[in-house]
């Protein structure tokens, strides 16, 4: 069905314009896909180059980067003087032809001018898609980096398994590989209608779609079917898988669905949700997920696109 001619002036170009930017889910933001064409990343243990190059720090849920008040860009020359001496930086590859060096900074570290601390989840979205994308992806990196010390197995010291992320134990050795986390996101559709949940969390007005991790023998599809009844006390059916997004904050994989809603009253788990309520496309909340997202790529594509793409 199509959109209402009364909303065709207010939602076609911006659709227009999300549909050009992101025409499939791989060409989202984190997705290595939108960065193919300048980075090569580069395994532990081989030779590195010299500490120079491009930078990109990280301080809590920001990446620092150059501002020169009217652009933002990778921090280049050599190692910044501001940065930690006590934490070695990680070479995660070369971004058209030039090593690019990240490292987390304590939250206690001064950024001096011409530099700014820009938060991956900021409301305003002020960074360049692929310098997003290489922050989200060093972001994976150090996590894993900082959180694979120490064998889970015996819990003696880890040791680089060259040519890998992966590493292997001294003591026992256990060989231990990056840990990516499958979740399920879902828009559910009755009619003309959608279902939309909102997190305490989250900033005031916004809404989102219904997402949680898989469970212990768990497929997708069933994880779908659980979430939405545990979230919402609804079922659902039909479910048709549309794409994923990679998520580093900090290992997450977002695979997402549509589906059909098949029966029950709504009704938000105090314990997950604030609120869960249908929507359709005159009755918007105040704010959607941020573009960049997943969780926007679908309601844009699946709940208000409505037939005015080609699918």
């Amino acid at each position: 069905m199509l959109i209402p001619a009364r909303q065709l002036d207010r939602c076609y170009s911006t659709l227009l314009e999300e549909f050009m930017s992101y025409p499939e889910s791989v060409n989202l933001p984190f997705n290595s896909e939108i960065i193919r064409d300048g980075f090569i990343p580069i395994r532990p243990g081989g030779a590195l180059p010299p500490e120079k190059g491009l930078w990109l720090p990280l301080q809590a849920n920001s990446m620092v980067v150059a501002n020169d008040g009217e652009a933002f860009s990778l921090i280049t020359g050599g190692r910044p003087d501001w940065l930690e001496s006590s934490r070695p930086p990680v070479c995660i590859g070369t971004w058209h032809g030039s090593p690019l060096w990240t490292q987390f900074i304590s939250r206690d570290v001064e950024i001096p001018g011409g530099f700014s601390a820009e938060p991956f989840n900021a409301t305003e979205e002020r960074l360049d898609d692929r310098l997003l994308t290489l922050g989200g992806m060093a972001h994976q990196i150090l996590h894993w980096q900082r959180n694979s010390r120490f064998c889970s197995h015996c819990g003696a010291d880890l040791e680089v398994i060259e040519q890998t992320w992966g590493k292997a134990c001294r003591s026992c050795r256990s060989e231990h590989f990056p840990h990516i986390h499958p979740c399920v996101i879902v828009l559910v559709k009755r009619d003309e209608e959608f279902l939309l949940a909102r997190k305490g969390t989250w900033p005031v007005g916004r809404y989102g779609l219904i997402a949680g991790f898989l469970d212990f023998g768990e497929s997708l599809e069933e994880c779908v079917h659980r979430e939405v009844r545990e979230e919402t006390g609804i079922s659902v059916r039909n479910l048709r898988y549309v794409g994923s997004q990679n998520w580093p904050f900090p290992s997450q994989l977002m695979a997402g669905f549509v589906a059909e809603y098949a029966g029950g009253e709504v009704a938000a788990d105090r314990d997950e949700l604030e609120d869960a309520r249908w929507f359709c496309a005159e009755t918007l909340p105040p704010s959607l997920p941020p573009r960049r997202s997943i969780a926007r790529w679908i309601i844009d594509r699946y709940a208000l696109g409505n037939g005015l793409f080609t699918e």
